[in-house]
């Protein structure tokens, strides 16, 4: 047997030593819920197709989607772990369309700080097979949460926040727009039922049919929710403590005591997610740890502890955290921890050669 083969039989065994199921998600699955939880950014990635119906279909991208969409199909109820070694399907600049990735998903286990703690086990277990020691990347979703409402600003623009939250330059473009918001007082708006009837009156002035595209109603909409936004103004002090936060970064404890600094200053409640950092950084073992307090994944189910690893060479060889609103934005009826990791397997095979 060749080492690479040795390798990959050794990884097939620790896939398989995580205990609960080994799921083999279906290879052709259906579109939309990658476009509805991923977005387009993503969604160019897909290799696409379609049934004779005009269902739009595309090649398993993941594994975390369809087995929690199966999870919740079969009642959601009990704790479960998976666990998974395939190809997935993506376009990518460089190298094939097809790859292997390996993971874990656990779900709905009764402490999620375990489920945390065997995942991120399970990454460095993989890694260490291939020789490798990981540069880890750390990032806190919960922590910018709890800061985020704490802050003090407008409610209207604590979602919106959030959403750029892991787009620095989405939420570069957006800190500057607040910064430049001039603080001018707002006349009197028309009510909601003068703005419909004004739309519907313009629309049908100018040849435009009511019922294709935006109707008037959702025009108006729009419109009042956009100028109670330009009315809701963020105070300076708390976009500098948004910049302040968001600069943070470099060796790990480092910058929890950078964070702690921070809050203190601020009089911020973030010791809970700051100690909850804290308590995993054994499960990482001799690896060079940072936190940024920037860093997640551009995909807004994740919650709680998020990281990346990577190899000498730069490449992101696994990456996880804690996704607890996966669950119930794809239609479980109460909140559901979980946990999990993706390995890309031609990755760690390349930087296992070096």
């Amino acid at each position: 047997m060749t080492n690479a083969a040795y390798r990959r039989a050794q990884l097939e065994a620790l896939v398989e030593a995580q205990g609960g199921c080994r799921a083999t998600p279906p290879l052709l699955l259906k579109a939309d819920p990658y476009f509805d939880l991923a977005g387009e950014e993503f969604g160019r990635r897909l290799l696409l197709t379609t049934d004779a119906t005009g269902a739009e279909y595309c090649l398993r991208p993941d594994f975390t989607l369809p087995i929690v969409a199966d999870y919740i199909a079969q009642g959601a109820r009990e704790p479960a772990a998976f666990s998974y070694l395939g190809p997935i399907f993506r376009q990518r600049e460089t190298g094939p369309a097809e790859f292997d990735q390996a993971g874990i998903e656990l779900l709905a286990q009764p402490d999620g700080d375990v489920a945390l703690d065997q995942v991120l086990t399970f990454a460095r277990a993989a890694l260490s097979l291939y020789s490798v020691t990981p540069q880890v990347r750390l990032g806190g979703v919960g922590l910018f949460e709890a800061l985020l409402a704490q802050a003090d600003m407008p409610d209207a623009w604590r979602p919106r926040i959030r959403h750029r939250f892991g787009h620095p330059e989405a939420m570069e473009r957006l800190l500057t727009r607040l910064e430049q918001a001039p603080d001018v007082p707002r006349s009197e708006q028309p009510s909601h039922a003068d703005l419909v009837e004004d739309v519907t009156a313009r629309m049908v002035s100018a040849g435009l049919s009511l019922s294709d595209g935006r109707s008037p109603e959702e025009i108006a909409d729009r419109f009042t929710e956009q100028q109670a936004l330009d009315a809701a103004h963020v105070p300076p002090a708390t976009l500098k403590l948004l910049r302040d936060y968001l600069a943070i970064k470099g060796d790990v404890l480092s910058a929890l005591r950078q964070l702690e600094a921070l809050a203190e200053t601020n009089r911020l409640m973030l010791g809970a997610p700051i100690r909850a950092i804290r308590r995993h950084l054994d499960q990482l073992g001799e690896a060079r740890v940072s936190f940024d307090a920037s860093f997640s994944p551009r995909l807004d189910y994740y919650t709680g502890i998020v990281f990346e690893m990577r190899g000498q060479g730069g490449a992101i060889l696994v990456s996880g955290g804690q996704y607890d609103r996966l669950l119930e934005r794809l239609g479980a009826t109460a909140p559901i921890a979980a946990s999990g990791c993706a390995l890309w397997v031609d990755r760690l095979e390349a930087e296992g050669v070096r």
